[in-house]
């Protein structure tokens, strides 16, 4: 009796989470769009969906590491799930004028910037890991976004909820430009000491 066929080693439960956080993405960015600022209950339903799919984010990469199941389209497919998901809220934050374009800007240029940075290094077997302030700018905007997307003034007050998102999305900014260059700082510097 001949042997089953065994699937491909990409094909794994935290791929498969991670492709489906990347296909659901636009259902979230729908969500939020569709409510067209009045954050009502579709805004609701989108920023919960968008804080699952952020949780998701750290149980496909725990998943993957703890069952020996990290694969190279993991690798790649992981960061852009985040930053699709991460930036296409910002850019719905904007459209509906609820975050400066030039804050968004910033932070797209940050992330795919370095997330394009990353898959090249990779692509070459190079690698810069991942920094403390990468980690805190993670966190900040883990806090941030979900903060400026979910409509908490109902129970925060309007003048308290704002502060609220203005001061946790400034520090998600700063610590997104800060990081990004501590990235370039140490990627530029492996790169002499290699030569």
């Amino acid at each position: 009796m001949a042997s089953a066929k065994k699937k491909p080693v990409w094909v794994n439960g935290p791929n498969i989470l991670t492709l489906l956080r990347i296909l659901a993405t636009p259902v979230v960015l729908w969500l939020i769009l569709e409510d067209n600022g009045w954050k009502g209950e579709l805004r609701v339903w989108g920023a919960a969906l968008f804080i699952v799919f952020m949780i998701s984010d750290g149980i496909d990469g725990y998943w993957a590491r703890s069952r020996n199941l990290v694969t190279d389209l993991g690798r790649l497919l992981d960061p852009i799930a985040d930053k699709f998901l991460t930036c296409g809220a910002l850019v719905a934050l904007s459209i509906l004028q609820e975050l400066p374009w030039w804050v968004t800007a910033l932070v797209l240029l940050r992330e795919i910037g370095i997330t394009a940075d990353r898959i090249v290094r990779a692509s070459a077997k190079e690698i810069v890991a991942a920094a403390y302030l990468g980690k805190i700018k993670t966190v900040l905007q883990s806090i941030a976004i979900p903060l400026a997307l979910m409509p908490h003034q109902f129970v925060t007050g309007a003048l308290p909820g704002f502060w609220l998102n203005v001061i946790t999305m400034t520090l998600a900014v700063v610590f997104t430009i800060v990081s990004g260059l501590d990235y370039i700082w140490r990627a530029t510097r492996k790169k002499r000491d290699a030569r």
